[in-house]
């Protein structure tokens, strides 16, 4: 079984260059914001990074084929890359330090592509989490400065953490009874958003999180840093890995009751 670590070194050298692109406007008072058909913005910072991972994709892996959030799909073949320049581009416009570049290599398997490089990387938090297939997950300023994670043991909902986005999008698919119901239910509950309560489960301090809708390139990398931790990662429907269009995040003990309440309809 290939081992990724070339792949992972990769995806450092990559987040580095992105994470200097991205801090460089992070707070300009000239940063161009545009909005998109769908209605989310989109910064001059968001197209320049992933410009910039493509180029650098181009001359190391010209082989692999390359889906991004602004450009879409370039080339072909088993070997794929996933990247989400700036996830949480509302925040990284208004100065709220909660963004990161998300980068995640998927191989063709059984059933479709599957994620077997992810890298999620924070500068503004000064946080990077990764993690390569059959290697555990890490944390850390670099490969050589890095801490092993991995998922909480908590195993009753009465005693957890759970972590969400926003109550719009359950409200928008009928799920907003079975979401609160779970909130009722849980210790606690915050409105992290975005990538971070995937890594707080990856490192154990968050134990379960959900999002109703979501795009394969916000759940590619996550999805393998919470696995390879030890947890679980499916849509709502159950389905492993980042392909539902939604997730569903936890510490594995606690997952199948997650899925329960949260697919619960009014």
């Amino acid at each position: 079984m290939p081992d990724y670590l070339d792949d992972l070194r990769l995806a450092h050298v990559l987040a580095d260059a992105a994470d200097a692109a991205t801090m460089d406007r992070f707070k300009a008072l000239d940063l161009k914001v545009e909005t998109k058909p769908d209605m989310t913005p989109v910064s001059e910072a968001d197209k320049a990074a992933e410009e910039l991972i493509r180029g650098q994709l181009k001359r190391a892996r010209p082989r692999d084929a390359v889906l991004g959030e602004e450009y879409g799909v370039e080339g072909t073949g088993p070997r794929r890359w996933v990247i989400d320049p700036i996830d949480g581009t509302k925040n990284y416009v208004r100065g709220v330090p909660v963004w990161a570049t998300l980068i995640s290599l998927m191989e063709a398997g059984e059933g479709g592509y599957h994620p077997v490089v992810g890298l999620v990387s924070a500068p503004a938090l000064g946080r990077r989490w990764w993690a390569a297939k059959g290697h555990g997950a890490f944390t850390g300023r670099n490969l050589t400065a890095a801490g092993r994670i991995h998922v909480s043991g908590v195993n009753t909902l009465a005693d957890a953490s759970f972590a969400y986005s926003s109550l719009s999008g359950w409200e928008e698919q009928d799920r907003l009874d079975g979401f609160l119901d779970l909130s009722r239910q849980v210790w606690r509950t915050r409105a992290y958003g975005d990538f971070w309560p995937y890594m707080m489960v990856a490192e154990g301090s968050v134990d379960i999180c959900a999002e109703p809708e979501l795009s394969l390139w916000d759940m590619a990398a996550p999805a393998i840093v919470v696995t390879e931790a030890g947890g679980a990662f499916t849509g709502l429907d159950g389905r492993p890995g980042p392909h539902s269009g939604n997730a569903a995040a936890s510490n594995g003990l606690l997952h199948d009751e997650l899925l329960g309440y949260l697919n619960r309809r009014q």
